[in-house]
């Protein structure tokens, strides 16, 4: 059993959430600042911002290598080591833990109906309801077998996704060297054109009032979470049954396996940096092609993603008892703590930024030009929580969500 400190929380969990919360910002804020296929290639959304530089071309690579994938994995395995952690909690209270567990993700499941519809299209919180609900079924099982299964599905899928997408990324390339036949020049075009479609009406909603916005997606989109669902729900459930072994191995307490967490994190993060590096200066040196780009985000780079990411959480874990004594790691664990109420506050501030409903800059900042607002978002998240967090409990969105698995409206104050 891992060991937790007074308040029945793991401080290293606290932690890692706390940098993949700020961390997922600066993935996001592509598609918080413009179209949807900006988080795809900045090649795609150029002419709506600026003309491509050189710092466009940097701030990309920075955000591929460093943060790309690697948060959207962190905050999975985190989630399956929540799943385990709340449930071990409410039975050692003699509460049903199967039960609150159940009805815990069913908020979720609308809470991330509503963010959604109320905010931004790039909810994750609806996929990770549902995805929890599955890793709860298969929580019983062993550890090994888990592990067999999470692995199995996790690159099975991704490779399955990444052979399906091939042969239009050799279209492409064929394209760019002037070798392409006419079936594999028409195939890309038919892509580009679908693609320059949904910029466009990404370009026209973001223009719209804000009950305009939220009607459209009722009536055109209103299955939209259930297709992100279905396009990401086998890389995010491996993920959650690992993040569960991990909570019962004691990953997540430095005293455990210090010698593990040394060589997980001395071993994955260089070779896990070391392949996005290398795509990511194949992919810079011919101007990010977007295919190229679709196909590796999606697919190719499953194995850097995961390697980094368990690495990035094996050096907080072992940093864990310095970090929660000094300053910026006291705040990280604040953010941490408040990562639900960071991440909807997140989306709020920005949305009301870039969209015409708030301050209408949509489509008006290339990659480079978004990274003074992920700083921005960074400060703003590393100052307030501390501050909520020396008078409640718990954060304002943490303290209603609880309040509605208990049925009941807890005491938030100290």
């Amino acid at each position: 059993m891992p060991c937790a400190n007074e308040a029945g929380r793991l401080p290293a969990l606290d932690l890692i959430r706390g940098v993949a919360v700020l961390g997922i910002l600066a993935v996001n804020i592509a598609g918080f600042s413009g179209p949807l296929a900006g988080t795809v290639s900045p090649a795609l959304t150029a002419p709506t911002t600026a003309l491509p530089s050189a710092w466009d071309g940097l701030a990309t690579a920075a955000t591929l290598v460093l943060f790309e994938g690697k948060m959207r994995v962190l905050f999975s395995l985190l989630f399956g080591a929540g799943l385990v952690l709340f449930w071990e909690s409410t039975e050692a209270r003699g509460e049903n833990g199967d039960v609150l567990q159940v009805r815990r993700l069913a908020w979720l499941l609308l809470f991330g109906l509503l963010h959604y519809l109320l905010l931004w299209w790039g909810d994750i919180l609806f996929v990770y309801a549902l995805c929890g609900l599955a890793a709860l079924l298969l929580r019983p099982l062993r550890e090994r077998t888990l592990i067999v299964i999470a692995l199995l599905l996790y690159y099975g899928w991704h490779l399955w996704g990444l052979f399906e997408l091939a042969p239009m990324v050799r279209a492409e390339t064929a394209l760019r060297l002037g070798t392409a036949t006419p079936a594999q020049a028409q195939a890309v075009a038919h892509w580009m054109e679908v693609v320059h479609g949904a910029i466009a009406r990404d370009l026209s909603e973001a223009h719209y009032g804000y009950l305009d916005l939220v009607l459209t997606k009722l009536r055109e989109r209103p299955f939209w979470l259930f297709g992100m669902t279905w396009n990401i729900f086998s890389e995010t459930l491996p993920l959650m049954l690992l993040g569960m072994v991990m909570l019962r191995r004691g990953f997540f307490d430095p005293a455990c396996h210090p010698r593990h967490l040394r060589s997980a994190a001395r071993v994955c993060i260089p070779c896990g940096l070391g392949l996005s590096l290398a795509f990511t200066i194949w992919a810079a040196s011919r101007g990010f092609p977007p295919l190229a780009m679709e196909a590796a985000l999606s697919w190719g780079l499953a194995l850097p993603h995961l390697l980094t990411a368990y690495g990035y959480a094996a050096l907080l874990v072992l940093l864990t008892p310095r970090l929660v004594r000094c300053a910026l790691g006291q705040r990280l664990v604040a953010a941490g703590r408040m990562a639900f109420s960071n991440y909807l506050a997140t989306s709020l501030v920005m949305t009301f930024i870039f969209y015409d409903w708030g301050l209408g800059q949509f489509g008006r900042f290339g990659p480079a030009l978004q990274v003074p607002f992920v700083g921005l978002g960074w400060i703003a998240m590393l100052g307030w929580s501390p501050h909520v967090l020396r008078r409640l409990r718990r954060g304002p969105l943490e303290w209603i969500w609880r309040s509605l698995v208990e049925k009941r409206w807890l005491h938030n104050r100290f």
